[in-house]
């Protein structure tokens, strides 16, 4: 679809060709006569068409007031006259866009709310590229990943700037104040990045938070690059949630990282650990021979199949004693780990799914090896931290307008601890320790 010069207000009238027919809309349609007649007509693209105009509307309000009058009017005040359209693509959520930008006679006009929509991945993924090529990586590996990327003429003056912006939205993304709780359960993961350090490559371990604020929605709490995934790191950095607000958390779920479940009890009292299902199953089957971990993991699997949380610790003892008989290497592994593995079973039923596993962190994860695996060896650590920031700081605007991930209900009701006398308490992250 091509645009004509319009020659009227795009707010009010706009002139398209499609193949060999002209549509002019006239000046008398009123933005709700305008939707209504979109409603009728039954158009496949109605929610681009709405964005589109209010999109247009909103520009042509602002080019009125540079200009000091409206499009049209005779007025002592006015500073400045319209000098046409240029069109320019924009990619929203509802699809790909044409706006028609008004001119200006004397100097220029650009909404700036259109830059604050474009993808900050992919600035930062700009900066990380021209980053390396300043730090000598090769050209044609940087020329590689330009072209990955479809952009062409960096210049350094270009980069310096990219670079200071995004740095500047990572780290006030990263230091916000955590105020939407009670978090009443957080998910904690690492992955590994390839970083230059020293004249040699190392692996560098990339700290992950996410939780269930007090609105039902998912939210990145955190982001920290460490030298080594062991407990002092993990220590400071849920010391720096902790510092910034983190509270009510009611759950952590994670894998088994090493000094992790110390650093939970030392700085979330009252929380339980659960440990990721997926990530336990592939530990207890290396107990068993190959012949036999069909069968093995198929019994573990029952567990989770339960419909209360009675049965679940009924069925972990049934699973143990099955077991024993001939593998009491895993009946052993399995009842040693029973408070860590069924944790979820002291939440609602309702959400089992979501807090059983780190599957959820594991998709983030995903999504941020898809960009880093773009650069492949990072020239520094403050280039993951941007990188991996931008991902994460786009991730948590999309689950912002996304449904909640969890009912208020449900979460008022996994707020309520209650444990009667004769159950077993939940598992104490000390205790977890030792086992």
């Amino acid at each position: 679809m091509k645009w004509r010069r319009p020659s009227r207000d795009p707010s009010k009238a706009q002139t398209k060709i499609e193949g060999d027919h002209v549509m002019a809309a006239d000046n008398s349609v009123t933005p709700e006569q305008w939707l209504a007649q979109q409603i009728q007509t039954g158009d496949p693209d109605l929610l681009r068409s709405m964005v589109k105009t209010m999109a247009e509307t909103l520009m042509s309000a602002e080019a009125d007031n540079l200009c000091g009058a409206g499009y049209g009017q005779r007025s002592d005040e006015r500073t400045n006259r319209r000098n046409g359209y240029r069109t320019r693509e924009w990619d929203t959520r509802a699809g790909s866009i044409e706006l028609a930008i008004p001119k200006l006679r004397s100097g220029s006009y650009f909404p700036e709310w259109l830059l604050e929509r474009r993808r900050r991945a992919e600035q930062a993924l700009i900066s990380v590229v021209a980053t390396s090529y300043l730090l000598g990586v090769s050209t044609r590996r940087v020329d590689k990943l330009i072209e990955q990327l479809g952009i062409k003429h960096i210049s350094k003056s270009q980069v310096s700037q990219m670079a200071k912006t995004l740095d500047e939205q990572v780290e006030a993304f990263r230091t916000r104040a955590l105020d939407a709780g009670p978090y009443t359960f957080v998910w904690l993961d690492a992955l590994t990045q390839k970083v230059r350090e020293g004249g040699r490559i190392v692996n560098v371990h990339v700290l992950v938070a996410t939780g269930v604020n007090a609105d039902g929605r998912r939210e990145i709490l955190g982001l920290d690059v460490t030298s080594a995934e062991d407990g002092a790191g993990w220590l400071a950095f849920l010391r720096g949630l902790v510092a910034r607000g983190l509270a009510g958390v009611q759950l952590v779920i994670s894998d088994c990282h090493a000094g992790l479940v110390a650093a939970i009890g030392a700085t979330l009292a009252g929380a339980s650990w659960q440990r990721c299902r997926s990530h336990y199953l592939r530990n207890l089957l290396t107990c068993v021979n190959k012949s036999a971990q069909p069968f093995v993991a198929t019994l573990v699997r029952t567990l989770f199949d339960q419909p209360d949380a009675a049965s679940v610790r009924a069925q972990h003892a049934w699973v143990v004693q099955t077991l024993e008989a001939k593998h009491p290497a895993a009946a052993e592994h399995l009842d040693a780990a029973r408070e860590d593995l069924i944790a979820f079973a002291a939440f609602p039923r309702e959400i089992w799914p979501q807090i059983w596993s780190n599957n959820p962190q594991e998709r983030l994860n995903k999504e941020i090896r898809r960009r880093t695996d773009v650069v492949g060896i990072f020239p520094d650590r403050s280039s993951v931290i941007r990188l991996v920031g931008a991902v994460l700081a786009e991730q948590t605007d999309e689950w912002v307008e996304a449904r909640r991930y969890m009912g208020l209900d449900i979460l008022a009701k996994a707020r309520i601890r209650v444990v009667p006398s004769d159950t077993p308490a939940q598992n104490p992250l000390p205790q977890t320790l030792t086992a």
